[in-house]
C-alpha cells in the first residue's frame, strides 16, 4: 500500500490539478479569517471549507491516472487497493492543507480566555471530522460511481452543501460545535462528530471500492 500512495501522490502532484482547490481553500482562509476574530470562530471556518475542498480532492485523485494505466495498475495491485489509495492520497492531502489553515487560525485568532491547548486539539478534531466528511461526499459522487464528470461535480457540490447544513451531518455538528459553543466557554472537543465522520467515510470509501472491484 506505501508503493500505491506514493504513486497516487505523485501522480496527484505532477498533474498540478490539486492547485485549484488549494488555491480556492486559501483564499476562503484569507478572505474568512481576520485577525483579532475569536479563535473558535476561525476555527469553525476552517473546518467548513474543508467539506469542499476534500470533495474536490477525492474527485481529482480518482480520475487523475489515464484509463488504461488505471487498468494495468489494478491488474498489478487489485482494484480495491488502487482506489483506496486514491482516496487515502486525497484525505491526506485535505488534511495537510487544513492543518496548516488551522495554524493560522490559532496563531492570528483571539484566544483570550481560552485554553490554547484545548482550542488546538478542537480545531484539529473538527478539521478531521470535516476533511472525513468532504472525503466521502468525494467519494460517492465520482468515479466508479459517478462516471459522467458533469453529474459528478453536480452532485459533488450538493453533497457539500448537505454536509455543511443537514444537523445529521458530521461537518455540521463539528463546525457548530466551535462556532456556537465556543463563544459561551471552553471550546468543546468534537469527539462525536469524529466518530461519525470517520463511519461516514469508511462506508463510503468502502462502497467506491467495492464497486471499482466489480467494474475492473
Amino acid at each position: 500500500m506505501t508503493a500505491l500512495l506514493r504513486y497516487q501522490g505523485a501522480l496527484l502532484l505532477r498533474s498540478q490539478r490539486w492547485l485549484a482547490p488549494l488555491i480556492a481553500y486559501a483564499a476562503l482562509v484569507a478572505v474568512g479569517i481576520r485577525p483579532g476574530d475569536p479563535v473558535s470562530d476561525s476555527l469553525g471556518l476552517v473546518a467548513a471549507g474543508l467539506v469542499p475542498a476534500a470533495a474536490w480532492l477525492v474527485r481529482i485523485c480518482v480520475s487523475v491516472e489515464p484509463d488504461a494505466a488505471r487498468a494495468c495498475t489494478a491488474a498489478a495491485a487489485g482494484p480495491v487497493r488502487v482506489h483506496a489509495a486514491a482516496l487515502l492520497t486525497a484525505s491526506t492531502g485535505a488534511l495537510l492543507a487544513g492543518a496548516a489553515a488551522a495554524a493560522v487560525a490559532l496563531l492570528t485568532g483571539d484566544r483570550s480566555g481560552t485554553d490554547p491547548g484545548r482550542a488546538a486539539l478542537a480545531g484539529a478534531l473538527a478539521v478531521a471530522a470535516c476533511a472525513l466528511t468532504g472525503a466521502a461526499v468525494g467519494a460517492l459522487c465520482s468515479r466508479p460511481l459517478v462516471r459522467r464528470p458533469g453529474h459528478g461535480i453536480l452532485a459533488a457540490t450538493l453533497g457539500s452543501l448537505l454536509a455543511l447544513i443537514l444537523a445529521v451531518s458530521p461537518a455540521r455538528g463539528a463546525v457548530s460545535a466551535l462556532v456556537t459553543a465556543g463563544r459561551s466557554g471552553p471550546v468543546p472537543l468534537p469527539l462525536t462528530a469524529l466518530a461519525g465522520a470517520l463511519l461516514l467515510a469508511a462506508g463510503a470509501g468502502a462502497t467506491a471500492c467495492l464497486v471499482a472491484a466489480r467494474r475492473s
